[in-house]
């Protein structure tokens, strides 16, 4: 599958159910009930005693359409199979047979019953994986819509229809048992009371019927009001309460001795509760709602009022922005269409958290009864900017509403709204203005505020004081920093120097933080731009600024030297977002067409490009770079892509129009790794560096300095750290070592003998008195190869480097072939231009011991000759390169 080059799959983040009715399950051994929950394409397991996250299953190709649970196993329908999970995560069976949608599964011992949109029922083994049964129902007179197994009726299966009655089946022969009339509404709940032969029948007109299936009686009914019952639970603690569940999100409690309602819990979710179930032998409820939550009720009063004990949710609509929080990368702060605010952990589930929803009287909301809608209720936020300076100090957060003026603040310390509202500052009607755009200085003490008259105002956003307006005041009226034009983006730099505005009047404008006169506060620079601005994105520890256009181009904007610096062109629709990554050598922008792009600022070239099913809103990197988090239409989650960059080498290239660009799939709530394709993602091999980059460059060695720098200093170095007594000999020398003179421990093996023999080899007089080196450097007199002398050289230290290059005279017979040697093997590294520090240090050496030799014989002094021209050589280049060098370097200081 072809990838993103940079990013990869990582997982998602505040998914927590959905339409489909959690399950629950007893885990004998570890004697713990657990609770399961649908998410889309996976589902969760929670432990009832913290909430927390046991595990999460594998991607079904499709979404999750059905949940049942058993002692074993968990079992899910996705499109027309089923599968089988054990221990939440491991697929044990997989069942393949129906032609439509599965939507109802019921285990049934060793047996497994599942329906289809088209009514068709299979029996499956569940550990042969055959099918052993079927039967067929018309939709057009019995749809089935729920079914269930009463207690005590062996083999029987109760069936409840869209038409409004029930059927009893025998589903060993295939029989059907007994017709109910039915009370001609729709069946969407069946459950089976405490008391044998009675279930509970929920209706879609809202009434529940309990009925005696032995006598086919009814023995009384009750009806909700909030609409059709979704759901029935029964209390199994000794207490004779039922539970029904409403479209509308209300818990009615029912006193079944009573026959009447009991209590009643409001507002328990935000939307529909779908899935409900009590706790066996336990005072408490269980619900899940399409509002993306999970809930635990108990019911610990004597009232019989419920409480809420646990919680686990996430956003009850699309969030629309997100951006990491703090300078370690562990927590989002995301906003959602739902008026919310709300901070998740990437690193464990337990610690997300929310910050409430907005309100215009937050104290006034709770008091305010939650059986009806709550007009104080703040519209959706559509920007915020928080701060970490002063967070545990007052609120640190400011949001923007959708078309009002006022600005909320939050706290992330108190994790709730703040009491404070900001408001425009100088007008008459404020029901014009509206709030378009906001920053929070990085002091944490201030906020600039945009509006859609042009108007920039700075407030305090812990006092919420008006302290300053931007913008030319005549005749005691503030014009605005942008007369008549949308302000779209405010940033104040870190030094809290200068603010700087964009608006739709296409003008970015620089303002002096603090006006040196009252009621003065003209721009100091102004920047024409050829479209209109639609936002800015800024980086917290550079001056770069991305300013993205009406036109579909982002262009970046030095603060210091306040001029556009680079261009990016290659979005075809609306881009939404952009951020820089930590470094700020990449700028990952984001667009209605689909794709999310990464651009390469130093060489402004496109490096990366993929597309998602749906488009990205928001997006943000993390401050260690490890993350890119994304938000998409129609995505309840926050999603987490992983930076390849940090654990692998990828070759990065620049991407041209004839690109292919790869669809990716959004990631799942699962960690997941990926192998990158090889045609995709080249892996950049482990570079390996020549002994020559080029014939005009001179290479300098990698051997460290204390092995040559030192050499002309021996003789001093050998007097300082003479000691002062001679050095006692031991009594047993091992005399039977022998060892080469070098930095590292190395034995001498040279007269080594190979082979039991009795035959002596003979050496010739003239190696008899030479050295190991010497002997090397006398087996090159043939063929000048001095590669492996070199390396001899290299290894050696300082002593013994300079005893070597001493001891080339030693023998009179081979001392002048010594020399010549030597003085090759020096020009030999001085042609190669590489050791040029070496070459330079061995020579002086050289010289210094053999210097008048050298000039008593006129062989040696003319090969002297033919070294001092490649030195001279050598020197030229190397000057040549470094003060051209040094001159660019201070050109571009002046600069």
């Amino acid at each position: 599958m072809v990838q993103s080059k940079i990013f990869a799959r990582n997982r998602a983040l505040g998914y927590v159910s959905n339409h489909i009715p959690l399950v629950t399950r007893y885990i004998l051994r570890r004697k713990e009930h657990f609770i399961v929950t649908c998410i889309g394409r996976a589902f969760h397991t929670y432990d009832c005693k913290h909430f927390t996250l046991l595990s999460v299953s594998g991607q079904h190709p499709d979404d999750i359409t059905a949940l049942a649970t058993d002692t074993f196993h968990v079992y899910t329908a996705s499109a027309t199979n089923i599968y089988a999970w054990r221990r939440g995560m491991e697929l044990k069976h997989t069942y393949k047979d129906h032609e439509c949608p599965v939507h109802l599964l019921l285990p049934f011992g060793a047996h497994l019953l599942s329906v289809d949109e088209s009514s068709a029922l299979r029996i499956w083994d569940i550990k042969e994986e055959t099918l052993l049964s079927e039967l067929n129902f018309s939709n057009t007179n019995f749809k089935i819509t729920t079914m269930m197994h009463p207690n005590t009726y062996m083999n029987k299966i109760l069936f409840g229809s869209e038409q409004g009655q029930l059927q009893l089946w025998n589903i060993k022969n295939l029989k059907m048992i007994h017709l109910f009339k039915g009370w001609d509404s729709k069946v969407t709940a069946l459950e089976q009371a405490p008391a044998l032969d009675v279930v509970a029948v929920g209706l879609s007109n809202g009434k529940i019927i309990l009925h005696n299936l032995k006598y086919d009686e009814s023995l009384f009914d009750l009806v909700q009001d909030w609409g059709s019952v979704v759901s029935i639970s029964f209390r199994t603690d000794g207490q004779p309460i039922m539970a029904t569940s409403s479209p509308s999100g209300h818990i009615v409690l029912w006193n079944l001795e009573h026959r009447r309602m009991e209590n009643q819990i409001c507002q328990a979710h935000g939307a529909a509760v779908t899935g409900m179930k009590y706790i066996p032998n336990e005072p408490m409820l269980a619900t899940s709602s399409v509002d993306n939550s999970l809930k635990l009720w108990i019911f610990d009063s004597t009232a019989g009022a419920g409480r809420l004990l646990r919680i686990r949710e996430g956003h009850g609509e699309p969030p629309t922005l997100v951006r990491f929080y703090g300078n370690d990368g562990n927590y989002l702060l995301t906003a959602g269409s739902d008026s919310s605010l709300r901070l998740f952990s990437t690193v464990t589930e337990i610690l997300n958290r929310s910050l409430g929803r907005a309100s215009f009287n937050r104290k006034s909301s709770k008091r305010r009864s939650r059986l009806v809608e709550d007009p104080l209720l703040m519209p959706p936020i559509v920007d915020f900017s928080a701060g970490t300076t002063r967070e545990k100090e007052w609120c640190n957060v400011a949001a923007i509403h959708y078309d009002i003026s006022v600005v909320s603040t939050w706290s992330t310390y108190l994790q709730k709204m703040g009491e404070l509202k900001l408001r425009p500052h100088g007008f008459k009607d404020i029901s014009k203005v509206k709030a378009t755009c906001l920053y929070v200085t990085k002091c944490g003490n201030f906020v600039v505020i945009g509006y859609s008259t042009g108007h920039v105002d700075r407030f305090n956003i812990q006092s919420g004081v008006h302290r300053a307006s931007y913008g030319v005041v005549t005749n005691g009226f503030n014009e605005g920093a942008h007369q008549g034009a949308i302000v779209k983006g405010v940033m104040v730099d870190d030094l809290m120097q200068t603010v700087m505005t964009a608006g739709t009047d296409a003008y970015i404008k620089f303002w002096d933080f603090k006006p040196f006169k009252k009621g003065v506060n003209a721009a100091r620079t102004i920047l024409k731009l050829q479209n209109s601005i639609e936002w800015i994105r800024y980086h917290n520890e550079c001056s770069l600024v991305a300013v993205c256009l009406q036109s579909c181009i982002i262009v970046l904007l030095d603060m210091d030297t306040r001029r556009i610096v680079r261009r990016f062109e290659g979005h075809t629709s609306q881009i939404t977002d952009a951020c820089f990554n930590p470094n700020s050598r990449w700028l990952t922008t984001a667009s209605t067409d689909g794709t999310i792009r990464t651009w390469d600022i130093p060489s402004s070239h496109m490096i990366d490009i993929f597309e998602v099913p749906e488009p990205c809103t928001s997006l943000n990197f993390s401050p260690t770079g490890e993350f890119l988090a994304t938000t998409h239409a129609g995505n309840l989650g926050v999603f987490l892509w992983s930076n390849r960059m940090l654990f692998s080498h990828i070759s990065l290239r620049a991407i041209g129009k004839e690109y292919m660009i790869p669809e990716m799939e959004l990631p799942g709530t699962s960690v997941e790794s990926e192998k990158p394709d090889d045609d995709d993602v080249a892996v950049e091999p482990d570079y390996v560096s020549p002994d020559q980059l080029d014939d005009d460059l001179i290479t300098m060695s990698a051997v460290a300095q204390t092995r040559w720098q030192n050499l002309l200093d021996i003789d001093i170095i050998k007097q300082r750290n003479k000691p002062k007594q001679a050095p006692k000999v031991p009594e047993t020398a091992p005399f039977f070592l022998p060892t080469v003179p070098s930095l590292n421990l190395r034995f001498d093996f040279s007269d080594l003998k190979i082979g039991e023999t009795d035959e002596k080899r003979s050496v010739h007089s003239t190696l008899r008195n030479l050295t190991s080196f010497g002997r090397s450097l006398r087996s090159t007199e043939e063929t000048d190869d001095f590669r492996d002398v070199v390396e001899i050289l290299k290894a050696m230290n300082v002593s013994a480097i300079d005893f070597e290059i001493q001891s080339l005279s030693a023998d009179e017979h081979s001392a002048h072939t010594l020399l010549v040697q030597f003085m090759k093997m020096i020009r030999y590294m001085m042609v190669r231009q590489t050791d040029f520090e070496l070459s330079q240090a061995y020579l002086a050496v050289f010289l210094k011991w053999h210097g008048p030799t050298l000039t008593g014989k006129p062989a040696l002094r003319e090969y002297l000759q033919v070294i001092q021209e490649a030195q001279t050589k050598n020197w030229h280049m190397l000057r040549d390169k470094l003060l051209y060098n040094i001159s660019v370097v201070q050109n571009l200081r002046k600069m």
